[in-house]
């Protein structure tokens, strides 16, 4: 059984939860871009230097609740039983978690998220550099569990088409929030978006976007034979 934290560590954690919870009311009340590391040390009562020793910069205090899912998910391989795939392990986390999307404070973040985003270019530009971070970790991972080199192509490419999957999952939740799909319908179209993505995974991508055969003509099956003049 793991140690309870002690004092130090839990102050650290309540420290690092009031930087964030701040900094959260201040993007939702202002927007991203009004907001200064300074508006947010004052509101949670720490000094700007405390920001930046628990957030490098802004765009990290924003993201701070995806990071800590990428760690789950990276956790959730980790930890999987020996003999499980490493893709079983974080499909299923990732089905988890979408139970959560039928919560009204989910969505709303989600929604703000998307207008931060669509008018902030450096948070686009941020969350493409963590997705190519924990992509970076989760090959350092398997390539350290077959005791290979972490830079041996197979890992990195096993890696990429995971979060790849999982985050093409994500933008689809984004759309579909923003064009106002809530409730069961969200729920059960993004764990069929989760088994459809990760099962073709599992099955490989040798029979999938074969070029069509060339006496076929758009839209027609080469079983079909001529279509009719």
């Amino acid at each position: 059984m793991a140690a309870e934290p002690g004092l130090r560590e839990r102050k650290k954690q309540q420290t690092r939860q009031q930087i964030f919870q701040a900094a959260h009311r201040l993007f939702s009340e202002r927007g991203f871009d009004a907001v200064t590391v300074a508006d947010i040390a004052r509101l949670a009562d720490v000094s700007e230097v405390t920001v930046f020793n628990y957030f490098p910069n802004k765009e990290d205090l924003f993201f701070a609740g995806m990071q800590f899912f990428e760690e789950q998910l990276l956790e959730a391989v980790r930890m999987r039983p020996r003999g499980e795939p490493a893709i079983r392990a974080l499909k299923g986390r990732l089905l988890e978690s979408v139970e959560n999307l039928g919560e009204r404070g989910r969505i709303a973040q989600i929604l703000k998220a998307g207008d931060a985003m669509s008018s902030s270019p450096s948070l686009a530009i941020r969350e493409r550099e963590i997705v190519d971070r924990y992509t970076r970790l989760l090959a350092e991972l398997l390539a350290g569990e077959a005791g290979i080199d972490p830079d041996d192509v197979e890992p990195m490419a096993a890696a990429a088409a995971l979060f790849g999957a999982h985050r093409a999952v994500v933008q689809r939740v984004r759309k579909q929030v923003i064009a106002g799909r809530r409730g069961a319908a969200l729920i059960e179209d993004t764990r069929t978006q989760i088994q459809r993505a990760f099962g073709r995974l599992e099955k490989g991508l040798e029979d999938y976007a074969k070029q069509p055969n060339p006496a076929a003509t758009p839209g027609t099956s080469p079983r079909a034979g001529k279509t009719r003049a």
